[in-house]
C-alpha cells in the first residue's frame, strides 16, 4: 500500500503529493515482487534436475531416434556453394553479362553496388555415385563418399552479414542471448559419458564474426555451454594441477566446496549452483580422460593417412579425427569451426586451398564411422552461415580477373548431412538457373534445426525451456521437418 504522510496532507491528496511520499511503498511492492520472483513476467528459473542429481545424466527422447551424436561441421565465412555444390549452366553460358535487373532491385547486399556482372564458376564438376550427386573437382575425396552423403541445396537464411548469420545458423535467433543448437541438445538428451563434456567445440583458426556465441548456453543453465578443447598446452585451461598439487588434494578440495554448494542448492534450488557442483566434478575427472582422448597419436597410422592428420599440430584434419574419438565415447555433440571462407576476392585462387583444407578429412570422419559402426548413430552436418551471389564483385570488367570474388548470399545456399538417419547419395531442394532464388523444397535455418531434432528423437516443439514467462525453443514459432531427407 501507499505509505501516505497524513499529517501533511491530510486535506490534500494531489498527484505530486502521491509521488513525492508514496516512493517507499512502491519500491516496497517491486522488492516484494522482485524477491518473489514475478518482476516484468521473468520467471525464476527452476532446477533441470533434483538437487544432488546430474544434469547432464542421459534423458530419453521423445521417440525412437535415429541418431545418438551429432559432429557439425561449421565453414566460418560462408563458402561459396556455386563453385563447390550447385553447378548451372545457364549461369556459365551468360557468364560476365549484366545481372537481370530483379536480382538488384529491392534488394539488399553487404558489398555489391551498382549493376554487377553475372559470375559462372571456374571449376568442373562431376557426378559421383549411384546418386549422381554433382560435386566441384575440388571436393574428389567427399565424392567417393557420396552415396552417404544428402546435398541440401536449398538452404536460406534472414541474416546477410557474418555475425548475425552464424548466430542465426547456430542459435536461430540473429542477436545475442539464445542458446546454441549443441546447448539445447545437450539439453534435451544430456550426455553418455560422466568423464568428458557433453558438448565439445574444436576450432581452426582464428574466428570472426559472433566467436565463442556460437557455443554458448543462452538463457540455458551453463552447464550446457560448449566447451572448447585447445590444440597445444593443456586441451583445456587448468586441466593441470599446480606444482605440488596431487589429483587426491584436489579431489579433497573439490568435495568440500561441494558439500557446501549442495546446502546452498537445498535452500535456494538455483540450477546455476547443481552446473557449478557438476562441473567442478568434471573437471576433476576430466584430468584422467581428455589428456589420452585428445592424444591421436595412438591412432593407426593407415588411420592418420586417411585423415592427412598429423600430431602434434593444429589442423581441420586432426579436429576430424578427433571428433570421431570424441563421439566414440559418447559425447553427445561435437562442434567444429574452421575459418577464413570469406572470398569477397580472390575466390577461384582462394576456394581451392580451402578446400583442400577440409575435402580428405571430413570424407575420412564419413568412411572412419562407417568403418566402425557409428555412422549409422552419428549425424554429420556440414554448412556455413549463407552463401555467396551469382553476382560478380570485385572488378567492374567481366569477371576473369583473379580479383573476382562473390558477395553475400542469405536467400540460397548449399549443405550436406550424412549419418544418423538421413537418405545417402540424395539431394534435397533447387534453386533456378542462376542459383539465385529457390525454386523448389525450400528449407529455412529453422527447418534444418527441427530436422536436426527429428533425427536425435526430439520434437522440436516440444524441447522448451520457459524464459521471460515464455516456452522458448530453438525453431522459436516456425520450423518443419525434411521428411523427404530421412532414410
Amino acid at each position: 500500500m501507499l505509505l501516505i504522510n497524513n499529517d501533511l496532507h491530510r486535506d490534500m491528496m494531489t498527484r505530486r503529493a502521491i509521488f513525492q511520499h508514496g516512493g517507499v511503498g512502491l519500491g516496497a511492492i517491486a522488492l516484494s515482487s522482485l524477491l518473489n520472483g514475478d518482476a516484468y513476467g521473468v520467471d525464476v528459473a527452476k532446477p533441470q534436475a533434483a538437487p544432488g542429481v546430474d544434469p547432464l545424466a542421459p534423458k530419453k527422447p521423445h521417440f525412437k531416434a535415429r541418431a545418438k551424436n551429432v559432429i557439425y561441421l561449421h565453414m566460418v565465412g560462408a563458402p561459396s556453394h556455386l563453385d563447390l555444390f550447385d553447378y548451372k549452366p545457364v549461369l556459365q553460358k551468360h557468364d560476365g553479362e549484366l545481372c537481370p535487373k530483379e536480382f538488384i532491385e529491392g534488394k539488399r547486399f553487404a558489398f555489391l553496388r551498382g549493376h554487377p556482372r553475372l559470375l559462372g564458376t571456374r571449376f568442373e564438376f562431376k557426378k559421383h555415385g549411384r546418386g549422381g550427386i554433382e560435386l566441384s573437382e575440388l571436393l574428389p575425396h567427399l565424392g567417393s563418399v557420396a552415396d552417404d552423403i544428402a546435398v541440401v541445396k536449398s538452404l536460406h537464411t534472414e541474416e546477410f552479414n557474418h555475425g548475425p548469420a552464424q548466430l542465426f545458423m547456430m542459435t536461430g535467433f540473429g542477436r545475442l542471448g539464445r542458446p546454441s543448437v549443441g546447448s539445447w541438445v545437450t539439453y534435451g538428451l544430456g550426455s553418455e559419458n560422466r568423464d568428458v563434456p557433453a558438448f565439445v567445440v574444436l576450432v581452426t583458426g582464428a574466428l570472426a564474426g559472433a566467436g565463442t556465441a556460437l557455443w554458448g548456453s543462452g538463457f540455458l543453465p551453463s552447464v550446457y555451454k560448449g566447451t572448447e578443447f585447445r590444440s597445444s598446452g593443456d586441451p583445456v585451461l587448468f586441466l593441470s594441477n599446480p606444482d605440488g598439487v596431487s589429483h587426491a588434494d584436489r579431489q579433497r578440495v573439490i568435495n568440500s566446496i561441494n558439500k557446501l554448494n549442495q546446502e546452498q542448492l537445498n535452500t535456494v534450488g538455483d540450477p546455476e549452483i547443481a552446473t557449478r557442483m557438476s562441473q567442478y566434478e568434471l573437471a576433476a575427472r576430466m584430468q584422467l580422460s581428455v589428456p589420452e582422448l585428445v592424444d591421436i597419436s595412438r591412432e593407426p597410422k593407415d588411420v592418420l593417412e586417411m585423415y592427412g592428420a598429423q600430431p602434434g599440430r593444429s589442423s581441420f584434419a586432426n579436429n576430424c579425427l578427433l571428433a570421431r574419438r570424441l563421439v566414440e565415447r559418447g559425447v553427445r555433440f561435437v562442434q567444429l569451426f574452421d575459418a577464413d571462407w570469406d572470398h569477397h576476392s580472390g575466390v577461384f585462387s582462394n576456394l581451392p586451398n580451402k578446400a583442400k583444407q577440409v575435402d580428405q578429412p571430413m570424407a575420412a570422419l564419413v568412411k572412419d564411422l562407417k568403418n566402425r559402426g557409428l555412422l549409422d548413430d552419428t549425424l554429420v552436418v556440414w554448412g556455413g552461415e549463407f552463401g555467396r551471389t551469382p553476382l560478380l564483385q570485385g572488378t567492374n570488367g567481366d569477371g576473369k580477373a583473379t580479383n573476382a570474388g562473390r558477395d553475400h548470399h542469405k536467400d540460397a545456399f548449399c549443405g550436406w548431412m550424412a549419418g544418423g538417419g538421413v537418405k545417402g547419395g540424395t539431394t534435397y531442394g533447387k534453386t533456378d538457373d542462376m542459383g539465385y532464388s529457390i525454386v523448389e523444397d525450400p528449407m529455412h535455418v529453422n527447418d534444418f534445426h527441427a530436422t536436426i531434432l527429428h533425427l536425435l528423437g526430439m520434437d522440436h516443439e516440444r524441447l522448451t525451456y520457459k524464459y521471460q514467462g515464455r516456452a522458448s525453443r530453438l525453431t522459436d514459432v516456425a520450423g518443419e521437418v525434411a521428411h523427404k531427407l530421412l532414410a
